[in-house]
């Protein structure tokens, strides 16, 4: 087993292997806008649907509650991820504007924090000099450093107007899947519950799969453990319908 693994590190640490692996692009945060923004969407409207027929409601009350909350949340989520990504934009344009200032005003403290920066990374001497002349040379290295080093800033970040899209249109998307079988009145109530159960359980564990084989990570284990998340919150929302039926008398429909 040891030998395999040994043999499997090598390989992946010759020369071509980590020239691919540093040129590999991290999945942007557009990717996990969308993924995110399934989920709680799925999660949001089968949760309704669950609560409504814990509750003993007819389906006609789901599908008002369900597309209400698909719309508001999906905003309200929106609006946030907006805000949000805005935020850390504007932070790092003050850091970024911070740094330039300094490095102006103060150029020899600004060369003092580059050389205690790489000396605590094990740099020093003639070497440590070399490192610290090469870097303040460029003005945007040496700031796009300070950012990184000194901040600890992501230095190029997402578009606010473009995550907040994303996260709306996969969160309307998704989540509108688990309302759609009580669009078909015919079938019955249970007959939809059960459709919608199944829909948002196949919505939970493909798009737990994606996220899974986007990061990197164990497809299988991300889509089951996104599936049990969900079926979780959607298992609360029955539960509480249910008991607050009881508790106020409320007959079933």
């Amino acid at each position: 087993m040891k030998e395999r693994i040994r043999t499997k590190l090598f390989a992946e640490h010759l020369p071509e292997a980590v020239r691919t692996r540093l040129q590999y692009r991290r999945p942007s945060q557009n990717v996990a806008d969308a993924v995110l923004g399934g989920i709680d969407g799925c999660v949001t409207t089968f949760a309704v649907v669950a609560g409504v027929v814990g509750a003993g409601f007819p389906s006609s009350v789901a599908i008002i509650l369900g597309f209400a909350n698909l719309i508001a949340d999906g905003f309200s989520m929106a609006v946030s991820n907006y805000e949000s990504v805005k935020a850390q934009i504007e932070q790092v344009e003050a850091a970024r504007k911070t740094e330039e200032s300094h490095i102006d005003e103060i150029p020899e403290g600004e060369l003092e924090e580059i050389r205690q920066i790489f000396g605590n990374k094990g740099f020093s001497g003639e070497l440590l000099e070399k490192v610290v002349n090469t870097i303040t040379q460029d003005r945007r290295i040496w700031v796009e450093t300070m950012l990184t080093e000194e901040y600890g800033l992501q230095r190029v970040g997402p578009i606010p107007m473009k995550s907040a899209l994303v996260t709306f249109s996969s969160f309307l998307t998704l989540g509108a899947i688990p309302l759609m079988p009580l669009l078909f009145v015919s079938l019955g109530t249970d007959l939809q519950f059960y459709l919608s159960a199944g829909l948002a359980a196949m919505v939970f564990l493909v798009i737990g799969m994606i996220k899974g084989a986007i990061f990197q990570k164990a497809v299988i284990r991300s889509g089951i453990g996104t599936l049990l998340t969900g079926g979780m919150a959607s298992a609360l929302a029955f539960v509480t319908g249910f008991l607050l039926r009881g508790a106020l008398g409320i007959e079933a429909y």
